[in-house]
């Protein structure tokens, strides 16, 4: 008989997917926002809200609502040989090459480095990468316990802490609103929208979504419909969630520069607001803020990196892939977080669009037939231009790598392309695509059929 499950188990499963995206790009990129938005607030905060949490969960959905055994198998609906590499490639960028790293170093650089000899810092560096990669080693042994880990201990503790910090900004605020400034001054909401890219929370979805559907077998569900179905209601829980913790940060952000003026980063924000509520306490509380923030994030990027890998490569245990992750993420870890966020936006460019047509491609299945041609027209036109897009943000780092011949296409698409120039370039390829191959002749697999044959 199946298993119903109660409210607050949906609350803990919930709870832990929260926990596993909420990491500290997630604090200092609303806190930004909302200084450089202003009086903008709310219009910069939706499109925001739009990338940050509606993709994220639409991801969650598509994993749940498919049936898929994991980002593999749902990318396998392009090309089998597709579903290998673009998996890979993701989990990489959300694993031991950018996103894992930077849990390390984020909270180093924004709890510690202020207060650490500059000559020393990376001799700190390492021994608090070091610590911090043995403790997510160690949570990670055990990926069935994940959501007790996460879900009952490490979220909530983390929650108590930045609440505290919330909270007194909100009874003590700290002044008005300020002007906005730049791109928010007249495109408040798709600076925002875009500003949400780089939580890289839609392909974490892609990834977590399988660490979910797994937590909700182990509490005996099973059959497709119940276990979407569950995957639907932890997945509001944990976004209503984000969209709450979202909107008191960036009001923290907004009203804050009358009291600590401005700064380059979101991480430095939060140190002023917390120097100027509780004073020397202030960055006590910051570091086990971040610090927090940023275990949580790291042991569920490392358990699902480390079951995809296991899946992939089965004659290497699950135990050797999380050692074999944390040490990579640990020795990437110590190049530093400028290094790491020069050379993770180039790959964020290219895989983010290819991310998002997959995760519409799979919800809008049904109504096209689940036909193959319609997911491998429309990737192979969205890949021609976020190809570019990633070229751009490359070359825009390191001049030296710049083409005549990449630089004429990117011209050509400034010049032609609608929507590229706020880099949105890819909506029009990728409905001429899912079109051809619509009305493409029908020699291809019916998904259901091909999920049959898989």
């Amino acid at each position: 008989m199946q298993k119903k499950i109660s409210f607050s188990t949906y609350g803990v499963i919930g709870t832990m997917l929260f926990g596993m995206y909420f990491g500290a790009g997630n604090l200092i990129f609303p806190i930004q926002l909302g200084q450089l938005a202003g009086t903008n607030f709310w219009h910069a905060l939706i499109g925001f809200l739009v990338t940050a949490i509606g993709l994220p969960f639409l991801g969650i959905l598509a994993i749940g609502l498919s049936g898929s055994n994991g980002l593999r198998d749902l990318a396998s609906r392009v090309h089998p040989l597709f579903g290998v590499v673009f998996s890979m490639a993701l989990y990489l960028t959300i694993g031991p090459f950018f996103a894992i790293p930077r849990t390390a170093t984020v909270p180093f650089v924004v709890g510690f480095e202020p207060y650490i000899n500059p000559g020393q810092a990376n001799l700190w560096l390492g021994i608090f990468s070091f610590v911090f990669f043995a403790i997510v080693y160690f949570f990670s042994l055990h990926p069935a316990k994940v959501m007790d880990y996460i879900g009952k201990y490490l979220t909530p503790a983390f929650l108590i802490f930045l609440l505290v910090l919330i909270l007194t900004s909100i009874f003590k605020p700290m002044g008005n609103f300020g002007e906005p400034s730049g791109d928010y001054t007249n495109l408040a909401f798709i600076t925002g929208f875009k500003e949400g890219y780089n939580t890289m929370d839609a392909l974490a979805s892609l990834a977590f979504g399988i660490v979910v559907i797994n937590a909700i077998k182990g509490q005996g569900i099973t059959k497709p419909k119940d276990i979407a179905n569950a995957t639907l209601k932890s997945g509001i829980f944990a976004m209503a969630l984000m969209m709450l913790i979202y909107g008191l940060i960036t009001y923290m952000g907004a009203s804050s520069i009358n009291a600590i003026g401005t700064f380059d980063n979101g991480g430095q924000i939060f140190a002023a607001v917390a120097q100027h509520y509780f004073g020397s306490f202030g960055a006590i509380l910051l570091a086990i803020i971040i610090v927090l923030a940023c275990l949580k994030t790291s042991i569920g990027l490392i358990t699902a990196c480390s079951e995809f890998f296991n899946n992939l490569f089965p004659k290497v245990s699950y135990k050797m892939f999380v050692l074999l992750l944390c040490i990579v993420s640990f020795t990437i870890a110590n190049f530093g977080l400028n290094n790491i966020i020069q050379f993770a936006v180039p790959v964020l460019m290219f895989l983010y669009p290819l991310a998002i047509v997959l995760i519409l491609l799979t919800l809008l299945s049904p109504l096209f037939g689940h036909k193959q041609s319609v997911y491998a027209a429309s990737m192979l036109l969205t890949f021609f231009v976020s190809f570019f897009d990633g070229y751009s943000a490359l070359a825009a780092s390191l001049p030296n790598l710049t083409s005549s011949f990449f630089n004429s296409v990117k011209t050509f698409y400034m010049d032609y392309l609608p929507l590229y120039e706020i880099g949105l370039g890819w909506i029009i390829p990728a409905l001429i695509g899912a079109a051809i191959g619509y009305i493409w002749p029908k020699n291809d697999l019916n998904m259901r059929q091909y999920q049959k044959e898989l």
